[in-house]
């Protein structure tokens, strides 16, 4: 298991990741005051100290890793991922290959 992060780093993280979702109006969105709410409430104070925040802690660190990898899934499948098929020399291409070409010059290669 890796390690957590600070609490204000993955709320930091979360709210990054609703930035991007959303676009410049996010503070507005419901999701936004309620993950604000949750890292308030769920703080650790002098008097306190308790399970419910570590739960709480690795419970938005798992949120913040949802996002993070739906995000990045939805990035690679707009690349990897069309509607036509591809050509031979085209799906060659996005994997970072080259079709061979015949030696000696036969005349069918480019």
């Amino acid at each position: 298991m890796t390690a957590l992060l600070p609490p204000l780093r993955v709320c930091r993280g979360i709210l990054k990741e609703l930035r991007a979702l959303k676009g410049p109006e996010y503070k507005q969105s419901l999701a936004y005051n309620y993950v604000i709410d949750q890292f308030r409430k769920n703080e650790v104070t002098g008097e306190r100290y308790c399970r419910g925040q570590r739960e709480a802690l690795h419970a938005s660190h798992t949120y913040l890793c949802l996002l993070t990898s739906s995000r990045q899934h939805m990035a690679l499948h707009n690349i990897y991922h069309r509607k036509s098929e591809f050509g031979i020399e085209d799906a060659a291409a996005i994997v970072g290959l080259r079709m061979p070409t015949q030696p000696g010059g036969k005349g069918w290669e480019k």
